[in-house]
């Protein structure tokens, strides 16, 4: 689908990082290569996709968008680490620890959070947005945190080698993935003014797809390849982790993608909007092949 949004996404994360020339260039150009590498956005695409859809300013939105896209990228750096994954490649490149070592690319994915609150909490962000600002800010401290994305990566290290059942697996796809998917979304209503309807079909919207975006990863990581996929495949097994699509098997975990983005459509049919993009933007993803 054409995504109206990446664009401006692109220029803004540029905008937002420190200046490289310092004696902690290392260190920034660490962040900016993962900040900047070539992916889907998905993240700060929902913020400003909710907010616009109810009324708000996408420019007013853009540093909360940029900020889930900073938490996101940090999660990324630390997931490929020796001490978790230890994945060697990310989007097609190779990891940032690879490039940087395991210690610049542990500050680099430290600074992006940081840089994330401070870009939120920004004079100029909070002038624009107000208390709204201040509430969307919390929103993604909470889910990135250890009840949350931190939570979710908790239970993936610890269930490593182990059988999990489905529920633990769901639980830990809510909180690794689903936590931030649904912050986004959350945010972009929240910077809106959104009611209370609105809000509670953001968090539906989001807890649906939070859930069958991991569960066509999961399908990808036994289907796909690397070169498709810009990571490795089969991590999940060399890891000795079990998830959804190895317990159910690929045919049922499509039938539940299928039957989760059909909720999340549902869902938005309770807001008094253009929820076109938004819908086609679940089915996309239910049907991607990175």
């Amino acid at each position: 689908m054409n995504n109206k949004y990446l664009p401006l996404i692109e220029e803004s994360l540029k905008t937002f990082l420190p200046d490289e020339n310092c004696r902690e260039s290392s260190v920034i150009r660490s962040m900016s290569y993962s900040l900047l590498a070539e992916g889907k956005r998905l993240r700060p695409t929902l913020t400003l996709a909710f907010c616009e859809m109810l009324g708000g300013s996408v420019s007013a939105a853009m540093p909360y968008a940029c900020a889930v896209e900073m938490i996101h990228a940090y999660s990324l750096i630390h997931d490929d680490l020796p001490c978790m994954d230890d994945d060697d490649l990310r989007r097609g490149r190779p990891s940032n620890h690879i490039v940087f070592g395991e210690d610049i690319a542990l500050l680099a994915g430290d600074a992006l959070q940081s840089l994330a609150f401070d870009v939120m909490l920004s004079e100029s962000a909070l002038t624009e947005n107000g208390a709204n600002g201040a509430k969307a800010a919390g929103i993604l401290a909470r889910a990135c945190g250890a009840v949350g994305m931190v939570g979710g990566q908790v239970i993936d290290l610890e269930t490593e080698g182990k059988d999990p059942d489905l529920d633990t697996i769901t639980e830990m796809y809510a909180k690794k993935t689903g936590a931030l998917i649904k912050a986004a979304c959350l945010m972009g209503a929240v910077l809106a003014g959104a009611d209370e309807t609105a809000l509670a079909a953001a968090e539906t919207y989001a807890e649906k797809i939070g859930l069958a975006f991991q569960i066509v990863d999961d399908i990808l990581d036994i289907e796909s390849d690397t070169a498709t996929l810009g990571k490795p495949v089969g991590s999940d097994e060399e890891n000795e982790k079990v998830n959804y699509v190895t317990k159910v098997g690929a045919d049922a975990g499509r039938e539940l993608v299928s039957k989760l983005t059909d909720e999340a459509l549902s869902a938005l049919d309770a807001v008094s909007a253009d929820t076109a993009f938004l819908k086609e933007l679940a089915v996309g993803l239910s049907h991607r092949v990175k």
